[in-house]
This record gives structure tokens, sequence and C-alpha cells, in this order.
């Protein structure tokens, strides 16, 4: 009995060991590939800045001009700053803040059908970047980062409480 519970105590720990040294080129991978993305969409809106303006006062945002450049800058620039991995947890969340606001005055009856239409939640246009941007601020940008070499560059600070139970918090799993 003993003999089976090593074994499979041992192969779960292999499996959580080699899932461990994905987590950093998994989020490199998503960092890269979503942010491309909202590059894209946000480069779109800077070139047609006219539109964007119209729509946002159409949807009655407030400063449609300010809002429209902000947005596209965000997502233009942000983007370049999410896929290098620098400054990463705020501009992050600032993604998740534009998508939630973009979702209430956009997509408005797609975040009302969370729970009654998922898919139409799920397949509106600010979802992917929702969900990777809340991936990059929960998680991090990982070890393939400008945030990180940071990191290891200023050399370590004091323990904040955080830090501490994020340490404490991956030490049990």
């Amino acid at each position: 009995m003993n003999a089976i519970r090593n074994a499979i105590s041992g192969a779960y720990g292999l499996l959580v060991t080699g899932a461990n040294l994905l987590q950093s080129p998994l989020l490199l991978a998503l960092r890269l590939y979503f942010f491309w993305q909202l590059y894209l969409t946000g480069q779109g809106k800077l070139s047609n800045i006219g539109k964007i303006i119209h729509f946002f006062a159409s949807l009655g945002i407030p400063l449609p001009r300010v809002n429209a450049y902000f947005v596209g800058a965000l997502e233009c620039y942000g983007s370049i700053l999410l896929m290098v991995g620098l400054a990463s947890r705020p501009i992050a969340l600032m993604v998740v803040v534009s998508m939630t606001v973009a979702y209430v005055t956009a997509d408005f009856e797609a975040l009302t059908s969370i729970f009654s239409d998922p898919d139409k939640f799920v397949k509106a246009d600010p979802f992917t970047f929702l969900l990777a941007a809340l991936i990059v601020l929960v998680f991090g940008p990982s070890l393939f980062s400008i945030d990180a070499i940071l990191k290891r560059w200023l050399g370590p600070r004091s323990d904040s409480s955080a830090e501490r139970l994020s340490r404490q918090a991956n030490k049990e799993s």
C-alpha cells in the first residue's frame, strides 16, 4: 500500500515539476499571441481615429476624442510593453479596465448574457483580450520578461506579507 502511495506521489511530483517548467513559456506565448492581436487593433484605431471618435461619441462615452486616443494608444503601445514584459501588471490592469468598459458600452448584451448565453459573452470582441490581461495581471509576465530581468538586476527587496503568502502558497502546491 505504501509503495502505491509513493508511486502516485512521485508521479504527481513529476507532473507538477513538468507543468511548472511550462509556465513561463506558456505565459510568453500567451503574451505574444494575444497582445500582438491587440497591438494590431490599437494600430487600426489610431489609423482611423476619426471613425473611432465618432463611434465613441455614438456610445455616449465622455470625452470621445481623448478616450479614443487613450484607448488606441493603450492597445497599441501597451501591447508592445506587454509583449516584452515591461510594466506588465499595471498595463494589464489598464487593459482589464478598458475591456470591461468595452463590454459595458459596446457589448452590454453579451455582458448581461454571461450566465444565460455564455457563448455570446465569450464570442464578444473584448473577451480574449480581457482574459489574456487577467492572466498576466494575476500570474505576472513570467521569467521571460523585462520585468523579471529588472527584478533580478535590482536584487531582493524587503519581503512584503503578500510575497511571503505567495511563496507559502507555491510551496504547498
